[in-house]
């Protein structure tokens, strides 16, 4: 039974999924640290260092679903070692005679380490595969919307016209630059471990480097060419995409979250009509999902920089940093999963009103074109003289003067006939630089595969 409110029936759909639990519930988990054993024994077969039928019993032996999990435990405990509880438990799954052939010259750390590049490949492919469907919605958001006019804001406060399809084209470039950093960290990450007491293979002299090369061929893994016990920039850069990316999709639940307001109304987010806003506020709608990515994102960030404390470990072995990977990675892998779900539910029912976002241009009056006010007049004036008169005219944060034109006219500087060119809502090379970001997108997805490879 879980003892986290993270893990309990209840609530755990909110901080995993069940695709990545898979990875990480213990018997899955074993059974990938078993296979791990198996490599081992297969490629120090191949070499001669153990029997080649001692492999094959191994290999026909180590499923975790015979495994005794409270023995394992027991064995743990009465240990104090983190390996030997699934050491003695595996081998009273062996015949006798292969008992003495697991493990050989291996640590914990070669097959945790070889662990984490297996769940780095597992996880990668789930992110890959979500940030695809991501982009590609997006991209099809930031085409039907390349000129739909909405209020841009900075500093929370409404400035010139952008366009919808412009701040969505944002989000998708975004998410295409985290798909290209996975793409780049792949070969650093998926590589296997075997380094023995020190890192040496001294244990499998002279044939350390080339059982190395065998096991982690044997796993699908690349050979780091070198140990890495304490070099754990790995790991932590792993984490840090993840973290990247749970940003971006926070980013994304932010502007659903403010601009789903009422006061604003220019997004919703999908709902069921079982969905529940407040027992006490029958009226409310709230924004359930893009709420939850930004609390996902501060959970992963936090962990990631659990990862990347652990880069400053000493000598050859330290367990510091090392094992307080083993609570800090499974929980960025599952965040993540979640977010990315959480993400790609909300944007394929956003409701995008249009509507709204017209309105909400157009009751500031013509205010919200003083950047094509200052640009006509500096023509005139000079920039700064220009902007010194607009800010006369405009006392900061102003909502009196409703037509900035017609006081324009009335210090002279500007005439009626300089309405439509000044006042027409222009978003400027929007919907220009939307067309950039998906043919780019486009391209790129044209020439790679679907899956993480």
């Amino acid at each position: 039974m879980g003892t986290r409110l993270s893990d309990a029936q209840q609530y755990a759909h909110l901080w995993g999924s069940a695709e990545l639990a898979e990875v990480f519930e213990e018997r899955a988990r074993l059974q990938t640290w078993l296979d791990i054993l198996t490599a081992l024994a297969a490629a120090q077969a191949r070499l001669g260092i153990i029997p080649t039928e001692a492999a094959a019993q191994i290999a026909a032996s180590a499923d975790a679903g015979k495994l005794d999990l409270d023995f394992v435990a027991a064995e743990t405990r009465r240990t104090s070692h983190s390996m030997l509880g699934l050491i003695n438990g595996l081998q009273r799954l062996l015949p006798e005679e292969a008992r003495e052939q697991v493990y050989v010259g291996a640590t914990v750390q070669d097959v945790t380490d070889t662990w984490f590049a297996l769940v780095m490949s597992r996880v990668g492919a789930v992110v890959w595969r979500d940030l695809r469907a991501i982009e590609d919605r997006l991209l099809d958001l930031a085409v039907e919307h390349r000129d739909t006019l909405m209020a841009g804001r900075t500093h929370g406060q409404p400035g010139s016209p952008i366009t919808f399809g412009f701040k969505v084209a944002s989000w998708a470039d975004e998410v295409g630059r985290h798909r290209r950093r996975l793409a780049e960290g792949r070969s650093r990450w998926l590589v296997g471990q075997l380094g023995g007491a020190v890192g040496t293979l001294g244990f499998f002299a002279p044939l350390g480097a080339e059982l190395r090369a065998e096991f982690c061929a044997e796993l699908g893994l690349a050979d780091p060419g070198i140990s890495w016990l304490t070099s754990r920039d790995r790991i932590a850069e792993f984490g840090a995409v993840l973290a990247m990316v749970c940003g971006t999709l926070a980013r994304i639940g932010n502007e659903v979250y403010e601009l789903q307001r009422p006061e604003i109304g220019e997004l919703r987010e999908p709902t069921t009509p079982d969905t529940v806003g407040s027992i006490t506020m029958p009226h409310k709608r709230n924004p359930e999902g893009s709420e939850h990515l930004d609390t996902l994102a501060r959970l992963v960030r936090a962990q990631a920089q659990v990862l990347t404390e652990g880069m400053v470990v000493g000598h050859e072995r330290d367990g510091r940093g090392w094992k307080a990977e083993w609570v800090a990675l499974p929980e960025v892998c599952l965040l993540t999963g979640v977010a990315l779900r959480t993400a790609l539910h909300l944007l394929s029912g956003l409701v995008v009103d249009d509507v709204a976002m017209r309105g909400n241009l157009e009751r500031h009056g013509d205010q919200l074109a003083s950047e094509q006010m200052l640009a006509g007049l500096t023509r005139r004036l000079g920039k700064h003289a220009a902007q010194r008169l607009m800010h006369d005219v405009l006392a900061p944060g102003s909502r009196e003067v409703h037509d900035v034109l017609h006081a324009l006219v009335a210090e002279g500087v500007a005439t009626e006939q300089d309405r439509a060119a000044w006042t027409t809502w222009s978003a400027g090379d929007a919907g220009r630089m939307v067309d950039e970001v998906v043919a780019r997108a486009r391209l790129a997805r044209s020439t790679e595969s679907d899956a993480w490879t």
